[in-house]
């Protein structure tokens, strides 16, 4: 899986009722989610993510709850992708289970700019800095792993096989 984009970039320690406030967890619906994403750090967050939908972000991306609603409204905001150093183990399982991909690299973190511009290629683990000239490694994902999120998830997986 092949993705380019512009980024917009975030610290550590992003937990998901920062992700998505708690007031906000009577919905399932993804685009609805997705009008509060991120408002208590960045009331901006769903206008920028439109021409920037690669996040980055430090480690321990996704602390807290083990909601699935924080993937929900990061995906139903428009982001692509999150990029960061860490990632707290249930939101990792969670964004895989409803399709969002996301990486790891430490290094891509700190070494890139809000607005720099990412190459993602998850078959071979390589992150290109286009803005910077600059290559990472990230682990690369297995197969499955990236059909599922190809197909939306984890639910569009299942339905195909049943």
């Amino acid at each position: 899986m092949r993705l380019k984009g512009k980024i917009i970039k975030y610290g550590d320690n992003i937990n998901t009722d920062e992700i998505i406030p708690a007031v906000y967890l009577v919905s399932v619906d993804p685009e609805k989610l997705a009008e509060h994403c991120m408002e208590a750090i960045d009331k901006d967050f769903v206008r920028k993510v439109k021409s920037s939908p690669i996040m980055v972000a430090g480690k321990n991306f996704g602390c807290g709850s083990s909601r699935e609603h924080a993937p929900l409204a990061l995906k139903g905001a428009g982001v692509k992708c999150v990029v960061a150093s860490s990632f707290a183990r249930i939101f990792f399982r969670n964004a895989i289970n409803i399709g969002l991909l996301i990486v790891e690299s430490k290094e891509c973190v700190e070494k890139s700019l809000e607005e720099d511009i990412l190459e993602i290629d998850t078959e071979k683990g390589v992150i290109k800095n286009i803005t910077r000239g600059t290559f990472f490694s990230s682990a690369k994902y297995p197969e499955f792993i990236q059909r599922l999120i190809e197909m939306g998830g984890i639910d569009s997986w299942v339905k195909e096989r049943i």
